[in-house]
């Protein structure tokens, strides 16, 4: 398997899209949005900057992992010759659901179609197609480059030589692959979130501020970022739709996302991505200032 199709130019998609070229794979990047493919390549270029700069990877190792990404703009294009399909879209279900039907349609019958979703079912995802036996979740974190793990997401009709296939592929990239199940939040977000909502139920309680609650889970609990500044680098529209999935997954309020969050995101508080979340990134992507709101 050398043919790799990685739809989304966004933050997970321009990430998987570097892994798999940096390990030899000739990969198809795919975006409906000519400047979103040149944002994402440059992202690319970027990242591959910053190793070369850490001595990971040489110059030349650069510029052959750019030489392996072509890009389109064009689904029926840029997938039709793909051994595997990697979804990586915007976490919304109805359009993810879009994508699979056209890939039924687009790609040859032995063609793999993975999504990287973080939480949406690949049970329903492979039922918008003719073979739910080779529809899988293939769940990068981020950042995808740096970051090991792969949540390997089974969904009911999957098959084993589907799920191996995968596995070995992850490990072609020098990730570390792990087997979950087709439930809501998978393992990484239906621990990870519950406790990211909890952090913005406490500063909703008035319990402490953003820096003391993110200093104690650094401090306390060795985390590397604090759950509020982690939800922001997320994306705190992510980060509720995965709530909602969970709560409308598996009717148990305590998976209901705060209402601070809901407030949040209604006014265009994303985190890093709309310059503030519970931090200021007006000027850099570093949390060094507090929101006012939560001063």
């Amino acid at each position: 398997m050398k043919n790799i199709a990685v739809i989304g130019a966004g933050t997970m998609g321009n990430g998987i899209a570097h892994t798999f070229a940096q390990y030899g794979y000739r990969v198809h990047l795919i975006d409906i949005s000519e400047e979103g493919l040149k944002k994402g390549m440059a992202t690319i270029s970027k990242n591959l900057d910053r190793m070369v700069k850490k001595e990971k990877i040489s110059a030349a190792d650069k510029e052959e992992t750019l030489k392996n990404i072509k890009t389109f703009t064009e689904l029926s294009e840029g997938a039709k010759d793909a051994e595997l399909v990697v979804e990586a879209a915007t976490e919304n279900e109805k359009i993810k659901l879009n994508l699979f039907e056209q890939l039924e349609a687009i790609c040859a019958e032995d063609t793999i179609l993975a999504s990287n979703t973080s939480s949406i079912s690949i049970t329903k995802i492979a039922a918008a197609t003719k073979r739910p036996d080779k529809v899988i979740g293939m769940h990068f974190m981020n950042p995808v480059p740096m970051m090991k793990l792969v949540e390997i997401i089974c969904g009911y009709s999957t098959s084993k030589a589907t799920t191996q296939t995968v596995v070995e592929l992850a490990k072609s990239l020098k990730k570390v692959p792990v087997e979950a199940n087709d439930y809501p939040g998978f393992v990484a977000n239906r621990i990870l979130m519950p406790m990211i909502n909890e952090a913005v139920e406490t500063l909703y309680n008035g319990v402490a501020g953003v820096k003391e609650i993110d200093t104690v889970m650094k401090l306390g609990m060795a985390h590397p970022m604090g759950p509020l500044q982690l939800a922001d680098f997320i994306g705190l529209d992510v980060c509720l739709s995965i709530l909602e999935v969970m709560h409308e997954g598996f009717k148990n309020p305590k998976y209901a996302p705060c209402p601070l969050l809901v407030n949040m995101v209604l006014a265009g508080k994303k985190g890093v991505k709309s310059g503030e979340g519970f931090y200021d990134y007006s000027d850099s992507r570093k949390a060094e200032t507090v929101s006012a709101q939560f001063s």
